[in-house]
């Protein structure tokens, strides 16, 4: 996994219209902007399809998914559902600043 290379990702996508237009455009715009980020298939998968859920499990950090979620025309409300979601679908945060926040277990989670 390359958390580092996601999160250069969406810091550009974020902040370079350019990154922006390309992701927008889809199909080989968006092929080859990926391609210039270390990223494994999963990684590509999820942020190809926009799934804020499984970026939130592979560890990207929530500031720079919530600069994303309005990009691809995700109110906040859902934004947050979203990444519960993930946490329901693919289990607790891998890695980052969120791993240890979301575990389920009663002891882990300090409940």
């Amino acid at each position: 996994m390359s958390l580092y290379a996601m999160q250069k990702f969406l810091f550009a996508l974020n902040r370079d219209q350019d990154v922006q237009r390309r992701y927008a455009e889809g199909g080989e715009a968006r092929t080859a902007l990926l391609a210039g980020y270390e990223l494994d298939g999963e990684e590509r998968e999820a942020i190809d399809s926009g799934d804020i859920g499984k970026l939130y499990v592979l560890g990207c950090n929530g500031q720079l998914l919530m600069h994303f979620a309005p990009l691809l025309g995700i109110a906040w409300a859902d934004y947050l559902e979203a990444m519960r979601e993930g946490v329901r679908k693919y289990g607790p945060v891998r890695a980052g600043i969120y791993a240890m926040t979301t575990g389920t277990d009663e002891k882990v989670a300090g409940i």
